[in-house]
């Protein structure tokens, strides 16, 4: 009996022994468990990890376990699986902390909430020429001068709807010159010189598209001018207009002088044959030859000579009438013209024009 009584003592101690050793494994189990669903020690530091398009729930994990964003990828798996989710991350660069939930980087992976692309930011002014646009875009560090300037003369079909009523015309200065869009633009950092011309061209499109009348082609008929002609003038009033109230009635006189097949002269057209314009044009600069030279041939010039705002494209399209020929700039800071319909009095506003400088 005795014998018995100790072999059962000790197969009990053998049974209790299993059973402590599977509870402390299955406690250790739990535990380790446990520690690995946790999220990491917090830190302050954002790290960023790129999810590449067509990356599956199991290399997103183990990228977030590799950048230290959560302590164990395979749990994170499983926690997907168990939440069912995965499916709809998105790809892109993310910021993330470690310290984060489960939850919270599920969420931000669902609703794609990625590092937002760094951006340059310019301003465009009206009236601009392209070598004025090259020279402020290069150094302002955003564009290759030189880069720039040869794509604004290709010769190939340029981007946008109404840049393909560009003629081709080896007169051109700048091929492009007058149809990028004067405006403040954004971009992404690292855009390229052709992203750069081809979103001015598209700007140019939505705003004509926006703002010229329905009629606009009968416009230009009844005017006797097409597309590029018509951004032609609009460039020339850009140029030599100030105040806005006048633009329409400069506009006029272009036309009226144009009508009339009397040569246009107009001082911003030799301007435009200078990299950087002159304060005071001298008798010899009027008599650079150039088809821009409007001294010395008649008619309009090739093409634009600079961006013109949509006010002076409107004033283009919807000249002021008046039997003006003539108009001289008011010396008297205003900015204002004095307009004459004989040369004669041309003459005596010039002098007039003169006396008010001050």
């Amino acid at each position: 009996m005795g014998g018995e009584q100790g072999n059962v003592g000790k197969l009990l101690k053998i049974v209790f022994g299993l059973l402590l050793a599977i509870v402390l494994l299955a406690g250790g189990a739990v535990g380790y468990v446990w520690y690995g669903m946790q999220p990491a020690a917090a830190s302050g530091q954002e790290l960023k990890i790129t999810v590449d398009s067509g990356m599956r729930p199991a290399q997103i994990a183990d990228l977030l376990e590799q950048n230290g964003i959560i302590r164990n990828g395979t749990f994170f798996q499983y926690y997907l699986k168990y939440k069912k989710e995965g499916s709809k991350f998105k790809a892109g660069p993310y910021a993330m902390k470690p310290g984060m939930t489960y939850d919270d980087i599920i969420a931000k992976l669902n609703a794609g909430d990625v590092i937002p692309d760094e951006m340059i930011r310019f301003t465009i002014p009206e009236g601009f020429t392209i070598a004025q646009m090259a020279d402020k875009l290069s150094q302002e560090g955003f564009v290759d001068r030189e880069t720039f300037l040869r794509l604004a003369d290709d010769p190939q079909p340029a981007e946008g709807k109404f840049a393909k009523f560009i003629p081709d015309d080896d007169g051109l200065r700048h091929r492009l010159e007058g149809y990028l869009f004067p405006e403040t633009y954004e971009f992404k950092k690292g855009s390229t010189e052709a992203d750069m011309i081809n979103r001015m061209l598209q700007e140019l499109d939505k705003r004509l598209e926006k703002e010229l009348p329905a009629d606009w082609e009968q416009k230009l008929a009844a005017l006797n001018v097409d597309f590029h002609q018509l951004m032609t003038i609009a460039s020339l009033i850009e140029r030599e207009v100030v105040v806005d109230e006048e633009r329409a009635l400069v506009a006029g006189v272009i036309y009226n002088r144009l009508n009339k097949g009397m040569m246009l002269q107009i001082d911003a057209t030799v301007q435009y044959l200078f990299d950087q314009q002159k304060e005071r044009l001298l008798n010899k600069d009027l008599k650079i030859e150039s088809p821009y030279n409007t001294y010395l041939h008649e008619g309009l010039p090739p093409g634009p000579i600079s961006s013109p705002s949509l006010a002076s494209i409107q004033a283009a399209l919807d000249p002021e009438p008046s039997d003006y020929l003539y108009y001289v700039t008011k010396k008297d800071g205003t900015h204002k013209h004095l307009f004459a319909k004989t040369y004669k009095e041309h003459l005596r506003n010039i002098q007039k024009s003169k006396k008010s400088a001050k």
